[in-house]
């Protein structure tokens, strides 16, 4: 009934919530099948590196981007979808050994970034610090998210910031040959940093 009901769904419901000139954001509350298309393809950009599983599927997007609890949110340049960035709580990735390991499973307190990308031409104008800053921002305000978990390259620079603990190390993760950090990002709820975009 669910599938349904979603499947008559063409176009996304979204709010955008930063702009900053041609570059806006836009909060996710429901994806429509219009948008399926795009996703995917940007999701492409992440197989290199985290292995075909990453590449999305439109069950993958019904499961991840419109389930309740999920944090997803989209990037826009010149009103074309050119990245992305969800959040799910880490009891959604029950089949997954170092999901149930977290000492957090099962406390309901705790986001696993499940995909972030932004395609590699628009790389480099801190479009996806912006992404990131809005998800982080927003995931605070949630009040019962404590923590935001993910999987990164070991070694990665993004590990360095005094809130984020490595928790364990994954060699040939996903059968992608890599190494890979697990990490958790403790949220401070009193804050966040000055913004160089407008708040919607």
């Amino acid at each position: 009934m669910e599938q349904l009901e979603f499947a008559s769904k063409k176009d996304s419901v979204t709010r955008v919530i930063a702009t900053s000139g041609v570059f806006q954001i836009e909060l996710l509350e429901q994806v429509g099948e219009n948008d399926f298309n795009a996703l995917i393809e940007i999701s492409k950009h992440l197989a290199q590196e985290y292995g075909q599983k990453a590449i999305l599927t439109k069950a993958t997007i019904h499961r991840y981007f419109n389930k309740k609890g999920s944090l997803p949110f989209i990037a826009r340049y010149r009103g074309d979808i050119i990245g992305y960035i969800v959040g799910v709580p880490i009891e959604e990735l029950s089949s997954e050994p170092w999901a149930r390991m977290d000492e957090n499973y099962g406390k309901y307190d705790t986001l696993y970034t499940y995909a972030f990308v932004i395609m590699t031409q628009y790389k480099g104008n801190g479009y996806a610090k912006m992404l990131k800053r809005v998800f982080l921002n927003w995931a605070r305000k949630r009040g019962s998210i404590r923590y935001v978990t993910g999987h990164v390259k070991a070694g990665s620079s993004s590990l360095n910031a005094p809130d984020i603990q490595v928790i364990n190390r994954t060699e040939n993760w996903q059968q992608t040959g890599t190494t890979f950090d697990y990490y958790r990002r403790t949220l401070n709820p009193s804050g966040g940093q000055a913004t160089s975009y407008t708040t919607i």
